[in-house]
Order: C-alpha cells, then sequence, then structure tokens
C-alpha cells in the first residue's frame, strides 16, 4: 500500500517538524496547480457574485445592517435600529464585515452583500491550502472544486445570513489545527481556539460543535507525551471559551440603559439570548428554556430533522451530492491507516474531517428543526473528504497495478476496487437524489456516461494501458460525480430557483418558496411606494420625538429599517413576544415626548404594549398615510396621552 507523498509520517522527528514547519507549495508542485486554482476561483466568484446587486438581502438581517452602519452603539450590540432600542436575536459578529462593507459603499443590496461573496470565495481558497498540506494537490484542487459547486454554498453566498462567516472562521481553526499537529507548535493550536471563538460570535454555540472532534484529532495525532498534549488541548479550550464568551460578557458587563434591550430573552440577559433561545430552547420542547421567549414557528416546525434530515428531499440536494463518497473516503481512510504510526497524519486528516461530518450530522437530526442552509457548515468537510478520498483510492489504484509494489502480493487485496467502486456509487447516489423532482434531468445521462466512461476505463486497466487513457477516465469519473449538484447550483443564478431571502435553496425546492408571482425583492435604500408614503407622513408630522415610530414586532418595522436610517422602537422584537418596551416604559416615552406614532400589524400576536396603544392612542385613516386600505397594518397617533 502506497501513502500519499504530502502525508508520510515517517523520518527523524527533527527533521519531520522542519520540513513541516514550511509554508507554500514545495518547489516541484506541478505545473497545472496554480493554473487550476486560479481557475476554480475565478468560478467561484462568478457564482458567488452573479446578480449581487439583486442579492437576496434577509428582511430582518438587513434592517439590522443598515442600522448597525449608521450607529457604534447599534454597530457593537447589534441593534436593530440605529437608536439601538432592541438587539436582533442573534450575536451581531456574522453582521459586522457587512456593515462596515455598508458605511463604506453606501445602503445598498451590493454592498450589504459584497461580504458573503468575499467569505464564500475565501473558504474555497482556505480549503485548498488546507487539504494540499494534508493530501496533496490533487486531492485540494477536487475539494476545492466540490466545494464551490456544491448548491448550498452557492445560493448562501448572495445572502445576509451568518452561515457563510461561521464556515468560513471553522475552516480556519481546522487550518490551525492541522498545522498544530503536525508542527508540535503551540501558538497554531491556540490560534485554533481563536477562530472558533470568532466563530461563536457569528452563529453562538454551533461553533463549538467541532471542538471535541478536534480535542480527539490532537489528542490522537499530536506528538508530545500524553499529558502534554491533555494541557496543550485544555489551554486551548480556555482561549476559545474566552474569545466566545467575550462579547456576552461585556453585555453583561454594560449597563441595561446603555445597550439595547437583548431580543429573545425574557430577562434581558445575554446567557439567556445565547444558551437559551438560540441554544436549549431548540433541543427540547421547552421553547422559554433558560430565559429564552417563545421561538418563531418556522425555525421549530420546518421539519428538517431525524435521522435523514440531510437526505429528505429538501435539503439532500442542497448538500448530499456527496456524502456516500465522504463517508466511504472517511471510514476506508481511518482502516487503511490502521498500521501507521499514532501521529499518521492522513489518518488524522480523516478523522478530522470526518468527526466534523458526524458530529453536524447527528446534532441536526436531534435539534427540534434546520433550515436547509444550516447545513453548510458540512460542505467543507464533505469537499475535503472527497478530494483526499480520491486521492487515497488513486493511490491504492496504482500501486495495484505496480508489478514490483507489495500490495499486490496483498492476501485477498480488493483496494483497488475502491476508485471505480467510488465513482459508480457517487453516480447512483446521484440518480437517487435528482429523481423525485427531475430537476436536471436532462444531465443525468451525461452523469451516467461520464461514470460508465471513468468505471470501464479504469476497470479494465491492462500493463499497456496508455497513461493518458487512465488520467482521461479518471477525470470523466471525477465529473460524473460533480456535473448534476453543478447544474442544481447553477440554478440559483434564477431569482426563481433561489428560494426566499429567508430560507435561500436551489432547484425546485426554492421555486416553492419564491414563487414567480411574488413581489420583486426589495434592497437597501428603495422602498416601495408605500413604505415611502408612509416615511413621508411620519417624517412630515415629526415634531422632535426621538422615534420616528413604534412598530409591532420586527416584520412590521423591517421595510422601514431598510429604506431610512432612523431610530424605530421595536415592540417585541423579532417574534413580538420578547417583552420590550413594557406598557409603562411605552407610556412614559409618549408622555416625555419621545414618541408619538404607533403601526401594528394583525399578523402578530398581541402584547401587554399593542393594547396600551389600541386603548390610549387615535387611529388615522389609511388614506392620510397614503393607502387606500390598512390591510393587516394600522397606524396609530399617541399624541393625545402627552
Amino acid at each position: 500500500m502506497t501513502a500519499i507523498p504530502a502525508a508520510q509520517t515517517t523520518g527523524a522527528h527533527r527533521g519531520r517538524r522542519a520540513a513541516n514547519r514550511r509554508s507554500g507549495p514545495p518547489e516541484d508542485a506541478p505545473r497545472w496547480e496554480r493554473p487550476a486554482l486560479a481557475a476554480v476561483l475565478v468560478v467561484a466568484t462568478m457564482l458567488y457574485s452573479w446578480g449581487i446587486g439583486h442579492a437576496a438581502l434577509h428582511p430582518y438581517y438587513s434592517a439590522a445592517i443598515r442600522s448597525m452602519a449608521s450607529s457604534w452603539r447599534a454597530f457593537f450590540f447589534g441593534g436593530l435600529d440605529a437608536s439601538g432600542s432592541i438587539s436582533i436575536d442573534k450575536l451581531p459578529g456574522a453582521f459586522w464585515p457587512d456593515a462596515v462593507s455598508v458605511w463604506l459603499f453606501g445602503p445598498s443590496t451590493w454592498a450589504a452583500a459584497l461580504p458573503q461573496v468575499i467569505e464564500g470565495v475565501l473558504t474555497v481558497w482556505l480549503l485548498h491550502r488546507i487539504v494540499r498540506a494534508w493530501a496533496g494537490p490533487f486531492a485540494a484542487l477536487i475539494a476545492a472544486l466540490a466545494l464551490t459547486l456544491t448548491p448550498v454554498t452557492v445560493v448562501l453566498a448572495r445572502a445576509t445570513i451568518p452561515d457563510t462567516a461561521l464556515t468560513l472562521l471553522l475552516v480556519a481553526a481546522a487550518g490551525a489545527l492541522q498545522k498544530a499537529v503536525r508542527t508540535e507548535r503551540l501558538l497554531p493550536l491556540i490560534t485554533c481556539g481563536v477562530w472558533v471563538g470568532l466563530a461563536f460570535q457569528t452563529k453562538m454555540l454551533q461553533a463549538w460543535l467541532v471542538l471535541p472532534v478536534f480535542a480527539a484529532v490532537y489528542q490522537l495525532a499530536a506528538p508530545g507525551t500524553r499529558v502534554n498534549r491533555a494541557l496543550r488541548v485544555l489551554l486551548a479550550g480556555a482561549v476559545a471559551l474566552a474569545v466566545s464568551c467575550s462579547w456576552v460578557l461585556i453585555a453583561w458587563a454594560t449597563p441595561a440603559a446603555s445597550r439595547p434591550y437583548l431580543d429573545g430573552t425574557s430577562g434581558n440577559d445575554p446567557f439567556a439570548l445565547v444558551f437559551g433561545y438560540n441554544g436549549l430552547s431548540r433541543f427540547s420542547s421547552d421553547s422559554t428554556a433558560f430565559g429564552a421567549v417563545a421561538g418563531t414557528a418556522a425555525s421549530r416546525t420546518t421539519g428538517n430533522t431525524g435521522w435523514n434530515m440531510l437526505i429528505n428531499h429538501a435539503v439532500g440536494p442542497q448538500i448530499a451530492w456527496l456524502l456516500p463518497l465522504a463517508v466511504l473516503a472517511a471510514v476506508l481512510g481511518v482502516l487503511w491507516r490502521a498500521g501507521q504510526p499514532r501521529t499518521d497524519l492522513l489518518r488524522a486528516g480523516f478523522v478530522m474531517w470526518g468527526g466534523w461530518l458526524a458530529v453536524h450530522a447527528l446534532v441536526f437530526s436531534s435539534s427540534n428543526g434546520n433550515h436547509a442552509y444550516y447545513t453548510a457548515v458540512i460542505a467543507p468537510a464533505l469537499a475535503a473528504l472527497t478530494g483526499g478520498g480520491f486521492t487515497l483510492f488513486r493511490s491504492e489504484y496504482e500501486a495495484w497495478h505496480d508489478p514490483g509494489h507489495a500490495a499486490v502480493h496483498e492476501p485477498g487485496g480488493r483496494r483497488h476496487m475502491a476508485l471505480p467502486a467510488a465513482i459508480a456509487l457517487t453516480a447512483v447516489w446521484a440518480l437517487v437524489l435528482d429523481w423525485p423532482t427531475r430537476f436536471v434531468s436532462w444531465l443525468l445521462p451525461v452523469a451516467v456516461m461520464l461514470a460508465l466512461c471513468g468505471v470501464v476505463g479504469l476497470w479494465t486497466r491492462g500493463p499497456r494501458t496508455s497513461p493518458r487513457l487512465v488520467h482521461g477516465a479518471l477525470a470523466a469519473g471525477i465529473a460524473a460525480t460533480l456535473v448534476v449538484p453543478a447544474g442544481w447550483a447553477a440554478s440559483s443564478l434564477d431569482p426563481l430557483y433561489a428560494g426566499a431571502a429567508t430560507s435561500p435553496m436551489t432547484g425546485p425546492v426554492g421555486k416553492a418558496y419564491h414563487p414567480r408571482h411574488a413581489p420583486r425583492r426589495v434592497g437597501l435604500d428603495r422602498p416601495n411606494a408605500r413604505d415611502t408614503a408612509l416615511l413621508d407622513y411620519l417624517t412630515t408630522h415629526r415634531h422632535g420625538e426621538k422615534y420616528l415610530v413604534a412598530t409591532q414586532a420586527a416584520y412590521t418595522a423591517e421595510p422601514l429599517l431598510r429604506a431610512k436610517s432612523e431610530p424605530v422602537l421595536v415592540m417585541g422584537g423579532f417574534t413580538g413576544l420578547t417583552p420590550f418596551p413594557t406598557a409603562q416604559q411605552l407610556g412614559g416615552l409618549v408622555t416625555a415626548h419621545q414618541l408619538r406614532y404607533a403601526l401594528l400589524t394583525t399578523a402578530r400576536p398581541t402584547t401587554p404594549a399593542t393594547t396600551w396603544v389600541k386603548s390610549h392612542c387615535t387611529r388615522i385613516r389609511p388614506a392620510a398615510y397614503g393607502r387606500r386600505t390598512g390591510g393587516s397594518f394600522t397606524l396609530y397617533d399617541c399624541s393625545s396621552q402627552r
């Protein structure tokens, strides 16, 4: 059996450490490597940035992004409006780059979406570097291409949703861990903890899912004594915890009057926001666990849960095209390296990426409900295992056909069959995923023919077979595994197949969320006529009040906040159920001439604050603010209570 050259672990310990400290590609890097990587990055940039001027801005997050770009208080604490009266229901870290972009380039749709594109391309580039150091340039190129063409990765790169930043930071953490294992240096391990802590600022507890895997990999494969490795893991874990909780501790130490009310919490507690509303409440029947307010119906009843979560009709086509191949690579990569030294880097890589995939699959299967785009975080693991698997299988295949290699004499050796079997398995799996919808049915024959060419060409190789023919068969097999997901990924360039802004998904599943007759997406600073008329009315009749208007829930405030950066009192936060402001606080603001108008809607539940508005304020005729009928919205004037 042959090993991948980039992953050799034999030789003097000191020499291995010195050699592995070198950065950048080796001097004997293949000539095709740089042009091929450049081509993949160009494809990624085009796919991720196509139509960025009409990107699918999440209405809630994009409203906060504009507000965060106009106020330091709103920026740091994730204020939903410019005054920072109430925060968003997530930590603000993922939206800081978006807010900076809007601050630099102005309130436009492309400016809000630009950081997502950059994050997506950086993830592809970084994964290439990491996989190259682990399994060589061939594996790195396949991994980069597989990640680029993953449908959920493409559709998410043009949406203002935190998962793109989360994925980038966790991939950076994986690279730091790999370097720590390879070099025995402490600094890369500490850097790994920092990256995980920063990832926590984007998606909270989800960032910690990789920690047990990272700890196990370091303990398993890093040089040094067992005690020394354990102490280093504890130190890196402490760093990850400190960086993760930094914002939470700052918010906790800041007086409540000096920061926004934290949405999603019943007691304005940052720990309840992280560990309750966005944590325990998603894994139990108690939606108010740890001081959380009741979550949204969509996030609890999507149905994307259970053992088949990754392969159901909605999620499977977004992420799971390479799942069987990745699982096969992870299992065989560990089994085939069983006789290698404990510090074998190739086996450690399969454990790391396989563990990443397994832990996320387990958590997604046990949580109360998941959006399909949550699975974007496992795309790097699937891509890395695909690249590493193809390289390992190719290595075994080449060894088998080398007459002078010892692998020929292994009893019952069948490892050379893994390469054509993996190609055939992935092509069949593509048929399974696409068959219910037949969305890219015209690509299925292409995939089958490419797979047949690859399998037959590899299986019938003889002593006199031309190397070019073998390389062509291998290229055909790799193309067979990627052509169908590439079709699904490219479909998201048509807004019809990109899903809703709140739930980006490709293909016909996305079409169900964004039918052709749906209203055109509205970006930043582009209000429609109805919202413009309302804003004009509120601005004209505003006489020194701090807040332009108070709205019932974020749903009512979102179009106003995207259109104009003004203080808006969002009553009830995202769900409309957060107990802020109280009826007494609302009455005090009206009495103090800080608030005059309130906009209520029948689309959100009644709260004590909205009841106060209905009983103390005067309803305004819809025609006064440019509407023929009020519809589900009603504007009230509370000036009579002053």
